[in-house]
């Protein structure tokens, strides 16, 4: 157990752009997608003048984990079919979790596998937004990354003490920080003006019961999470697999077929990738 509790800066979570970690580019993303006054031309400009991140958003959306494979081929076109929020949270995926790699490996294959479960069971459900809630399983965990870039070795000593004790990181990260991983993603969110609904699925989505703007979507990121964890595929920081929360599993009430359904795409959306 860690000596002294670390309070977690929320300003300087909020500002990413200012850490000493954060590349130039992911500080230019931040400075845009924090622009209330965003339009779709102006981020399709953006993103389009940028050659290697033209290239990772095309990849991104014509990914199985987006439902349009090899169908959309301008930055323009994703933007007009899949809306800003949901672009400026693929900005956002792509930015913070590809400078994880390297110190948390697996992450963004963890996390890419549960924006597919996410949206395969939005479909399932009849649910009018599956991109977005999709989006939502892309970013569940950024909070992880935020707290990475923030305290680097704390949060390694986390990770290594959940898996000696047994434990996942959530539990083991209330034992060094004021605040756990789920409330530090939100917290950039907000700053960053994403729906709340998004907020919502990203501050509980390992307390589904809680969310009351978006439960439906909270209850499938949960439980998209804890299949990719079932699945051995990635790596959220710990390998065990928490309990499903029973009323999000009841709230969703996927059949065997169903979770067989959500299992086969997750592992396309991995081939894909590869």
């Amino acid at each position: 157990m860690s000596s002294q509790i670390i309070k977690v800066n929320q300003a300087r979570i909020e500002n990413i752009g200012a850490l000493p970690t954060v590349p130039g580019t992911l500080k230019l993303i931040s400075s845009v997608i924090a622009n209330p006054m965003l339009t779709l031309d102006e981020i399709s400009r953006f993103v389009s003048n940028d050659p290697a991140l033209t290239a990772k958003v095309l990849k991104m959306v014509n990914s199985a984990a987006f439902g349009f494979p090899g169908r959309i081929s301008s930055v323009s076109h994703a933007i007009m079919l899949l809306g800003l929020n949901v672009v400026r949270g693929l900005l956002l995926g792509i930015s913070v979790f590809e400078i994880m790699e390297k110190v948390m490996a697996g992450l963004w294959g963890h996390s890419l596998a549960c924006a597919s479960a996410a949206r395969t069971i939005a479909l399932q459900r009849g649910l009018a937004n599956p991109e977005e809630i999709s989006v939502a399983g892309l970013l569940h965990d950024m909070g992880k990354v935020l707290l990475i870039l923030e305290y680097p070795k704390q949060y390694e000593e986390v990770m290594n003490k959940a898996n000696s004790a047994g434990v996942t990181v959530i539990e083991m990260e209330s034992e060094y920080f004021s605040d756990p991983h789920p409330s530090v993603g939100k917290w950039l969110g907000a700053k960053w003006n994403f729906p709340r609904n998004l907020l919502e699925v990203i501050a509980f989505h390992h307390s589904p019961e809680k969310a009351k703007l978006a439960p439906m979507e909270a209850a499938i990121v949960h439980l998209s999470d804890i299949l990719v964890r079932a699945r051995g595929i990635g790596f959220a920081g710990d390998p065990f697999v928490p309990a499903v929360n029973p009323a999000a599993f009841e709230k969703i009430n996927p059949s065997a077929e169903e979770i067989k359904m959500v299992l086969e795409r997750i592992e396309t959306t991995l081939e894909s990738e590869g």
